[in-house]
C-alpha cells in the first residue's frame, strides 16, 4: 500500500528567475544547484553549518506560505527591522489537499519582538499570555505549548537556543503531540537532542549542496559524542 503524503506543504520549488543577479542569495552554495525539496515527512530538519543557507531558506519558505518575517502566526503583520532575503520571490510552495487549521512561526533570534507584539494585540477576550515577566526558556516553551494545535504548520528556527537539554526534551513531547493529531513541522536545528525526533528527515546544507542524511550522520551528533566520550584529550588538544 503507498502511503499518503497528507503534508501540508509537500514540496517546493525554485525559480531562479525571480530572483535578482545580485542577490547575496545566489552565492550560498548549499542553494545554487537546489531547484526543488520534497516534504514526505511530518517532521522535517535544516542543518548545516552557520552560514550554510538553512534558515535564509526556512525564512523563506515561511514568508512565501504567508507569515511574518520576524514569526508569529499568519494573523501577526509587523516589522521590527527588515533583513531576509528576496529568496521568497523565487519559491513555489506545493500545498497538499488538507488545509492547516493553524501554524506559527517561531524564531529565536526575533521572539523578543513577537512576545511584545503579543502583548498588544491582546484585548479581553484574547488576553496576553505575558511572556515578558517569564525567563526567555520559560515563556519560548510556554508559547510553544499555547501555539502547537492540532492539524497546524510549524516553522521553527533553531528553538533549542532558549531551551535547556531537559526542557528540548518537553518541547519533543510537545511536537509529538502534535504529529499525531495531524500537523507538520519544518525545523532549523543544531540540536542533537532535537534532531534525535524519530522518523524525522533530515536534510544537509554542507557540503556544497542540499542532501538527505541520517541522524547519525549529522555534525551535531557526531561532534557531541566525540567530545563527550574524549572531553579531556579534546580539551587538552584545543587548548594548547
Amino acid at each position: 500500500m503507498i502511503a499518503i503524503n497528507a503534508n501540508f506543504i509537500q514540496r517546493i520549488t525554485l525559480d531562479w528567475n525571480k530572483i535578482a543577479e545580485d542577490s547575496y542569495t545566489r552565492m550560498i552554495s548549499s542553494l545554487q544547484g537546489l531547484e526543488q525539496l520534497d516534504f514526505k515527512h511530518a517532521v522535517t530538519f535544516f542543518v548545516g553549518e552557520n552560514g550554510s543557507g538553512k534558515s535564509t531558506l526556512l525564512e523563506a519558505i515561511a514568508i512565501r506560505y504567508g507569515f511574518n518575517p520576524e514569526g508569529g502566526s499568519r494573523n501577526y503583520q509587523f516589522s521590527t527591522y527588515d533583513t531576509h532575503s528576496e529568496l521568497f520571490n523565487g519559491i513555489r510552495v506545493a500545498r497538499g489537499v488538507i488545509h492547516a487549521d493553524w501554524g506559527y512561526f517561531l524564531r529565536a533570534e526575533s521572539f523578543y519582538n513577537v512576545a511584545t507584539k503579543e502583548l498588544e494585540y491582546s484585548d479581553l477576550k484574547h488576553p496576553s499570555e505575558k511572556y515578558h515577566e517569564k525567563s526567555h526558556g520559560e515563556s519560548f516553551l510556554a508559547l510553544a505549548q499555547k501555539q502547537f494545535k492540532p492539524n497546524g504548520l510549524y516553522i521553527l528556527d533553531e528553538p533549542e537556543a532558549a531551551l535547556s537539554p531537559q526542557r528540548q526534551l518537553t518541547l519533543l513531547a510537545e511536537i509529538r503531540n502534535c504529529v499525531e493529531a495531524g500537523s507538520q513541522f519544518i525545523i532549523v536545528s543544531h540540536s542533537p537532542i532535537i534532531l534525535g525526533y524519530p522518523d524525522a528527515e533530515i536534510f544537509v546544507f554542507d557540503d556544497g549542496k542540499v542532501h538527505s542524511c541520517l541522524y547519525e550522520e549529522t555534525k551535531s551528533y557526531q561532534i557531541t559524542e566525540m567530545f563527550i566520550k574524549n572531553r579531556e584529550q579534546i580539551l587538552r588538544n584545543l587548548f594548547d
